[in-house]
């Protein structure tokens, strides 16, 4: 299944909710909520009168699970919303799984799990009772554009390669983020697709694009600019661990670049880095002022940095210029 395929699998599940327990499980708390939304409308447009519960199955006991999922005096058929699956009394283990079994033709089960190892041996008995699984994967750092395009084109829009990797360097990796800019870019936008300059005109003060700033110049030897880049990201009110976070995620990643395996394609090679595939030609050029024992040297720098923008040390500020001149210099 292609990335996009499987990002928009948790819109819905394939068939009628009715009849059956469909199992809803992931990190991707916005795909998550998406399912579900689409699963209600489903319900809805199927039986207008439904008669809808949601719960947390924390607050669930035999009772009222039997309650929510018995049948309605008020309505044909019954639905029933169980959410943080991973927090149900184990005692109700087995009522759900006979719930997922029984497949009852007026009754809906949506039961939502977070995707964390908690609750993981009663998701396997409810895929082994005949649950229908809807699985909202968390989405990769370098499929991150593919979900921008895909945002595009879900709002009858779209935006070109260049243009969705300036967004997710603008805004970050959060998918509600990424979403909202997305809808906000086409509202403002004067139709046609979506442009790097647009991008940029309306996201290019970001806070992510300026600790992203300070952690490339830094990177490759630029100290002066990468000085200039972290005092005007903490004029501006850059949290300081964003900074610390952005040279992290650097270092780590050069490492993973420069001790990968040769000969790579681009896609390939930017899967196993952990960023999108054009990338790769800034990273590439970083890399050749770096070996393992400076990376390692700059990642310690980091660290500590981290721990001190954190508390440790009283001023945050001296410690980012301690950490990206020594970072700089760390180069060969």
């Amino acid at each position: 299944m292609s990335v996009l395929a499987g990002m928009l699998c948790c819109v819905a599940a394939s068939k009628s909710p009715f009849g059956q327990l469909v199992l809803i499980s992931g990190q991707e708390a916005l795909l998550v909520d998406r399912a579900v939304d689409g699963l209600r409308q489903r319900m809805r447009a199927e039986s207008p009168d439904v008669e809808l519960s949601e719960i947390e199955a924390a607050r669930l006991d035999v009772g009222k699970l039997a309650e929510i999922t018995s049948p309605s005096l008020f309505s044909s058929r019954r639905a029933a919303v169980i959410n943080d699956l991973e927090n149900l009394p184990s005692d109700l283990d087995s009522e759900l799984v006979n719930l997922a079994a029984a497949k009852i033709s007026d009754l809906a089960v949506i039961a939502v799990h977070s995707g964390g190892l908690k609750g993981k041996g009663l998701l396997q008995k409810l895929k082994s009772a005949g649950a229908e699984v809807v699985d909202c994967a968390a989405v990769k750092t370098w499929e991150l554009p593919q979900f921008v395009s895909a945002e595009a084109k879900r709002a009858d829009s779209s935006i070109d390669a260049g243009a969705a990797s300036a967004l997710v360097d603008a805004v970050g990796h959060d998918l509600r983020t990424l979403a909202a800019a997305v809808a906000q870019l086409i509202s403002d936008g004067e139709g046609g697709p979506i442009t790097t300059d647009q991008v940029r005109r309306y996201f290019g003060g970001r806070a992510e694009v300026t600790s992203f700033a300070v952690a490339d110049a830094a990177l490759s030897g630029r100290t002066g600019v990468a000085m200039e880049q972290l005092r005007w990201a903490l004029a501006t009110g850059v949290a300081p661990v964003l900074i610390t976070s952005a040279l992290a995620s650097g270092v780590r990643g050069l490492g993973k670049l420069i001790t990968a395996v040769g000969g790579q394609r681009d896609a390939d090679l930017a899967r196993e880095v952990g960023v999108p595939p054009w990338k790769l030609k800034s990273m590439r050029s970083q890399a050749r002022g770096w070996d393992q024992g400076g990376l390692a040297a700059a990642l310690k720098v980091v660290a500590l940095a981290d721990a001190d923008v954190k508390g440790a040390a009283d001023d945050a500020a001296f410690a980012l210029e301690r950490a990206v001149l020594s970072v700089s210099r760390s180069r060969r």
